[in-house]
């Protein structure tokens, strides 16, 4: 069985569905269709004060069915195949769908299996992670049983979904420590595979004073490889200056874990993948670089930004209008800059609003306030007016853009 349609989405998460919602709102009429076999969406920046225990899954939740305007066809299967030059996309029930024009934007895959042992013991043992809506309930389960002991954090090399979100539910648990007075109970380590805190210095430095502050020991450039869940030891490879490599054990009471991730596997074989397995796009305007009639936009893309959904909002209405350009003989325009944001809850009240470009700019979208500071005003945004944005506007279609400048910050780059 074939169909045919004008403009064809591939994934339903944050991306897929804003981009079909923001052009049927541009364009009445335009044929519209999205793949996706999921019948549940996830608000998944809130999966950190889920594991946190400051939100629900359920507050995290919502069925496709119901975000996916009913003028848009909802495709219930899995994209398996591209052939780009025939403007075809197979499916994994055999159906082929054509197109005029292609959005690929599946989001990542949790490499789970890439350390060893890590599936056996997931979810039980003390082993968690925010990172899927199937573990991130066991965090907080593992948190509120906790009293004492080694708790590690760990982030593999990257890209990963949001950058912050490692060491984001560390800082809940050491809050959540400190207000039931056993802080000084806890050895609690941070081991990632980076060679700092965060990618920008200006932040970087800022979240090294809250570290101190817990009294967190950060361990650089160690890469979790393994874990025994029974004998509840952690193995990390660890790198020197040098590039010499070594391995480390090390025991834990509790562990939580980020998966390495990476663009999907059926985009990593396809013909619109680059070298390294992600889909191949222009950093400024979301086109395929190889194929016109194809933009991609959200994490599983090859732009250098921050993989969140603060990107994603701004990437949609530059790819729809791109679109819509084409279709109607124009240019497609140059207009992502490569902003992302990066909520950093550094308590059970206070967020530091982390916002940049392309190059590790500095880009906030508030004046007159140091984005280095933790604030509890950001922490209602983050558990009350972000994912209003996100179900209210986002996902419906709205645009509403606050501009983003690193004039904001020049006084204070200056100091810095």
């Amino acid at each position: 069985m074939s169909q045919h349609h004008t403009v064809l989405i591939v994934g339903g998460g944050a991306a897929g569905v804003s981009v079909a919602n923001n052009m049927r709102r541009q364009d009445a009429k335009i044929d519209i269709a999205l793949i996706e076999p999921s019948e549940k969406h996830y608000y998944q920046p809130g999966f950190t004060i889920v594991g946190g225990g400051a939100y629900t899954l359920k507050q995290c939740t919502r069925n496709e069915a119901d975000l996916i305007h009913r003028s848009v066809k909802w495709v219930k299967d899995y994209a398996e195949t591209f052939q780009p030059e025939s403007n075809t996309v197979t499916l994994r029930s055999g159906d082929k769908i054509t197109y005029d024009y292609l959005v690929v934007c599946p989001g990542l895959q949790l490499d789970w299996d890439k350390i060893q042992g890590l599936k056996e013991t997931l979810g039980k043992n003390n082993v968690c992670s925010n990172y899927s809506p199937d573990t991130v309930e066991y965090t907080w389960e593992c948190l509120q049983q906790l009293k004492s002991g080694n708790a590690l954090f760990t982030q593999p090399p990257m890209p990963i979904k949001c950058a912050g979100a490692p060491q984001k539910i560390m800082y809940l648990a050491a809050d959540r420590f400190r207000k039931q007075g056993i802080l000084d109970k806890f050895n609690i380590e941070f081991y990632t595979a980076t060679p700092a805190m965060f990618g920008i210095p200006f932040f970087a430095k800022a979240l090294m004073k809250v570290v101190a502050g817990y009294g967190i020991k950060p361990n650089f450039s160690h890469n979790l490889v393994a874990i025994n869940g029974n004998a509840k030891t952690a193995t990390f490879e660890s790198t020197d200056s040098a590039g010499n490599k070594q391995q480390v054990v090390k025991p834990f009471d509790f562990i939580h874990v980020t998966p390495p991730q990476s663009a999907p596997d059926f985009i990593k074989k396809s013909p619109l993948a680059n070298a390294a397995g992600w889909v191949d796009v222009h950093d400024k305007t979301l086109q395929h670089n190889k194929y016109p009639n194809i933009f991609g936009l959200g994490d599983a893309t090859s732009t250098p930004n921050a993989k969140t959904a603060a990107a994603v909002r701004k990437q949609v209405p530059i790819l729809v209008d791109n679109i819509l350009h084409l279709i109607n003989g124009k240019a497609v325009e140059e207009k992502y800059d490569g902003y992302g944001s990066c909520p950093l809850t550094t308590s059970l009240s206070t967020v530091m609003l982390a916002e940049f470009s392309y190059g590790g700019k500095v880009t906030p979208s508030f004046p007159w306030l140091d984005p280095r500071k933790n604030r509890f005003i950001w922490w209602i945004g983050k558990k009350i007016g972000f994912p209003w944005m996100y179900w209210s506007l986002m996902i419906k279609g709205s645009r509403f853009d606050i501009p983003h400048k690193e004039s904001y910050v020049e006084n204070l780059m200056k100091e810095d």
